[in-house]
Parts: C-alpha cells; structure tokens; sequence
C-alpha cells in the first residue's frame, strides 16, 4: 500500500484537492480531525492540556476552548511548543491506527492529509510528497477574499507559516492551484491514476500474506525515511554555501 503525503499553504487548496480525491474513492486520514479528536473529553491529551495550562481553556462543558487556548500560544512559543509535544504524538498514533485500517481494508493507497507534514518531519515516512502550490501573492489575495480579512493580517498569517516555495522543494508532486478547478482535477485525475499504476498487485501478496506484507513495509518506509534524511541533509548543506 502506498501512503501518500498530502499538504499545502493556507490558501493553496489542499482541501480542495483532498475532496477530489475522496471523490475518487481515496482513503484520506486527515489530521486536522483526528487533532480533534484526541482532545475530546476524557482524553489523555485533553487533561494532559488541563495541567499545562490550567482549566481556563476548558469550556463549561468541558470540551476544549480552543480559542482561549490559541489566543496563549499564538505570540508564545515556548508555550506552542508544549501544546504541541501533547497533540502531536496523539495525533501520530491515531494517524498510525488509521494507516493500518487501511491496509487491512486492503487499500491500494491511503493520503495522510497533514498541513505541517514537512514542519513535523511526518514527510520523510512516506511513499511520496504531494504538495498543493499556487504563488505566493495568489495565495495571499485567496487568504484575503476568504477570511474577508486586510492585506497586513493575511499576510501576518502566511508569515507565521513555512513559505509554500520552500515546501514545494520537499515534493515528489506538485499540484498547481493557479488556474480552473477544471485544470486541478484534470491534475487529480492524472495523480490518481499514476498512483493506481505505482501501487500495482504488491498490495494483494501483503493483503494474503500479512506477516510478509509488515515485513515489507517496516522495509520499505525505513529504507525511505533514510533516504529522505539523506536529501534533507543534502539540501541543508547546499543551501549553506
């Protein structure tokens, strides 16, 4: 089974282009739902938040006030950083169990729907990188038009998140969101089919053969993330000098 890597920019149309695929009958595991969920009530997320940042970010039904909660860490990034070494690992796990439900479900290819998938280095643990572009100045002018919001705050906004030029050079695939719908689901399309083809009938020896099927993919996602390490290190060093 392929897993596949999906993000993008605020704005680019990563939403747009994970709809499209679930048309065709992809499985997506979105993280930003399952970031919800891990901070349900009765989670051990949701109470590990409580005693980090006390019970002002709770509502009076006790689910999570994440506008209180994002008003401490937006200007705090010692207190971001806490929040996120309590949901990230959450959100890993349940992305995990998710993954292997797919795979049981014998599943050709599964999309890991992840905004921060380079920021968290989650890229490096899939088969392939997709990244949803459009330029930056589009991409500001979407920004401004959707949140009915000023040129300063959009671009306050997009400032605060790793430049979509600079994730493009993570991509295996890039999308690009600067025309028609028309045009982005002609590029869905030509997307699902290549990854159909690269999946190919491996995925049925792992479906009947399962301990073979773990064997290979412990395989194949290790020899991946090593060499995914080994061009991120290689891109640090030219970027050096």
């Amino acid at each position: 089974m392929l897993v596949i890597g999906l993000t993008g920019g605020i704005a680019t149309g990563k939403s747009t282009v994970s709809a499209l695929l679930r048309a065709h009958n992809v499985p997506i595991v979105d993280a930003d739902v399952l970031a919800r969920k891990v901070v349900e009530p009765g989670t051990p997320a949701l109470a590990a938040i409580v005693r980090a940042f006390g019970a002002g970010v709770l509502r009076a039904d006790g689910t999570l006030d994440r506008a209180a909660l994002g008003a401490r860490v937006f200007a705090d990034g010692a207190q971001r950083a806490t929040l996120n070494a309590i949901v990230h690992p959450a959100v890993r796990r349940e992305m995990c169990w998710a993954v292997l439900r797919c795979w049981w479900h014998g599943e050709r290819v599964c999309v890991l729907d992840v905004p921060l998938l380079i920021e968290g280095g989650l890229w490096k643990w899939v088969a392939k990188v997709v990244v949803v572009y459009c330029s930056a100045e589009l991409q500001l002018q979407r920004l401004m038009k959707r949140d009915n919001s000023s040129r300063e705050d959009a671009a306050s906004r997009l400032n605060a998140q790793l430049p979509i030029a600079e994730k493009v050079q993570y991509a295996d695939v890039v999308l690009d969101n600067s025309g028609s719908l028309q045009d982005l689901e002609r590029q869905v399309d030509q997307l699902v089919q290549r990854l159909v083809k690269e999946a190919g009938w491996t995925w049925r020896l792992s479906w009947l053969c399962p301990p073979l099927g773990v064997a290979s993919a412990v395989w194949t996602i290790s020899w991946r993330a090593l060499r995914r390490s080994q061009k991120a290190s290689s891109r640090k060093k030219s970027g050096q000098r």
